[in-house]
């Protein structure tokens, strides 16, 4: 009879050895999360003014990160003008990256740099514009017309059919503050959603850091 090998004749590894390495990865992952949120915050900070925005492009990054997706905020990013409705700003762009990060799911690119969303933020003249582009699949064009309606959905997902009323949301705050919103393809392939908004406070107001 051969001689078994070292590998087979190892006894398994014990449950609680187990669930220490679970614990400690999880602490890994938590403290990295951590330093990742730090990190984002601090480079927010200079670019949006507006506490609830930077909260939420915060705790997307870090949502995005959990997913395998980088998420960052365009370095020519700024809007720092007071908004009298910061909040409709929070539902759009939740709304809009967590539709990229679901297309990101979907379809996960061959680029070098892996699943991407970028988020731009700009203050141009009396608008104030929210761009949220990602390395998707994209949306083709015959889907544009009805994507904004209710219950609309790009996602194969037969359990999700509430997601597509995220983009409805975002359709029905841009028209409600007299404003717009596209879709349109990114440069290399992906989506870019576009939303422009009358500025709510006077363009010389400026939101406290």
């Amino acid at each position: 009879m051969s001689e078994r090998t070292p590998a087979l004749c190892t006894p398994p590894p014990k449950r609680e050895d187990i669930r220490k390495h679970e614990r400690r990865n999880a602490l890994h992952t938590l403290v990295g999360l951590l330093e990742l949120a730090g990190h984002h915050w601090a480079t927010v900070t200079h670019r949006v003014g507006a506490l609830p925005v930077r909260a939420l492009l915060v705790g997307k990054t870090v949502m995005a990160a959990e997913r395998g997706i980088r998420l960052s905020v365009g370095e020519n990013s700024s809007l720092h003008r007071r908004q009298d409705r910061a909040d409709d700003l929070v539902t759009i762009l939740g709304n809009l990256i967590d539709n990229a990060a679901d297309a990101l799911r979907d379809h996960r690119p061959a680029a070098p740099d892996g699943p991407r969303i970028e988020v731009d933020l700009r203050e141009r003249g009396s608008l104030t514009e929210l761009r949220v582009s990602d390395n998707g699949p994209g949306v083709p064009p015959e889907k544009r017309r009805w994507i904004f309606a209710d219950g609309a959905s790009t996602k194969r997902h037969t359990d999700d059919r509430h997601r597509g009323l995220g983009l409805a949301l975002v359709a029905g705050l841009a028209r409600e503050r007299g404003g717009t919103v596209t879709v349109a393809e990114r440069e290399g392939g992906g989506a870019v959603f576009t939303v422009l908004l009358p500025s709510q406070a006077g363009a010389g107001e400026r939101e406290a850091s």
